[in-house]
């Protein structure tokens, strides 16, 4: 896939919001975000680029931190990605909404955000998380990713002073973009 490229973007109090279309793995950011699996071992998608992208010694790393459970996040370094870190943050499986997903999915968000706030870590890059092989509705997915985003950069004082959405797909961008337009910001 090319170079990611800008779809919208716009201003949070001090956060650049922006919305990407393209590969997550070409970000130089200070981190970027996976959507990981609760083992961190790899695994398809995101997870997999992600992970042929970093090297073995992402896998080396990882395998030390003893997995993580639904909706949290663990940090590693980012090796041969052109982002220092990646945060790995484990999605829910979709079960029709009645397991919490909803709540889960805004946790990994929002422990991302923290992680990279504890880290001083100035830019970040989320996936649209779960929408892949875990089948989470990629509209009500995007309406929680932007959601929580901003409802976390509005609250802290320590947010990023930039956040993507990176979607691998047109369709994944515009629901992100129509998700922050209805939510009155973009």
């Amino acid at each position: 896939m090319k170079e990611p490229r800008r779809i919208h973007a716009i201003e949070v109090g001090p956060t650049l919001l922006d919305i990407m279309l393209g590969d997550i793995t070409r970000l130089d950011v200070h981190a970027i975000v996976n959507a990981a699996n609760r083992s961190l071992l790899g695994g398809g998608g995101v997870d997999g680029a992600i992970h042929r992208a970093a090297g073995p010694d992402l896998l080396t790393e990882c395998r030390a931190l003893g997995g993580c459970e639904t909706g949290e996040a663990k940090i590693t370094a980012g090796y041969r990605l052109p982002a220092r870190h990646v945060i790995h943050a484990v999605g829910p499986v979709w079960s029709g909404g009645e397991r919490n997903e909803d709540q889960l999915l805004a946790a990994c968000y929002r422990n991302a955000i923290a992680l990279a706030a504890h880290h001083s870590l100035a830019s970040l890059a989320f996936p649209a998380i779960s929408t892949g092989v875990y089948a989470f509705p990629p509209e009500r997915a995007s309406r929680i990713a932007t959601g929580t985003v901003i409802s976390e950069i509005s609250a802290r004082k320590d947010a990023p002073e930039r956040i993507i959405f990176c979607c691998f797909s047109e369709a994944s961008a515009h629901l992100h973009r129509d998700a922050l337009i209805d939510f009155g910001v973009g």
